[in-house]
């Protein structure tokens, strides 16, 4: 596990509530940080994924924000550089959106790119 003291992934203050909002409502599981990945497919190549974990790899990098944890992969972190997460919620649904400076295209709903 690396820690980043200078994160290179942002989250906002609504992504940081509702991290928060998962854990507790996680009550059993310990230590629980949310993971961002990097999967091939959707409509652009790329897809982003979450999940709450605590399995945390030794080259996981694990980035703190206002005592939340963000749990990155190698692989993923070089495609997330300098990106922002956020959390969306509408009428359409709510969701974990990722706003990345990397992406050259990105598919209408967000969920999907290519670099």
């Amino acid at each position: 596990m690396k820690n980043d003291k200078n994160p290179t992934i942002n989250l906002t203050e609504n992504a940081i509530n509702k991290i928060k909002f998962f854990i507790q409502k996680e009550k059993l599981k310990k230590n629980l940080k949310l993971r961002i990945y990097i999967i091939g497919g959707g409509c652009n190549g790329f897809q982003y994924g979450f999940i709450l974990d605590n399995q945390i790899s030794k080259d996981d990098y694990v980035i703190e924000h206002n005592g939340v944890g963000l749990i990155v992969d190698p692989m993923s972190l070089q495609y997330l550089l300098g990106g922002i997460i956020d959390y969306y919620e509408e009428l359409k649904g709510a969701k974990f959106i990722v706003i990345n400076p990397n992406a050259k295209i990105t598919c209408s709903c967000g969920a999907s790119f290519s670099i």
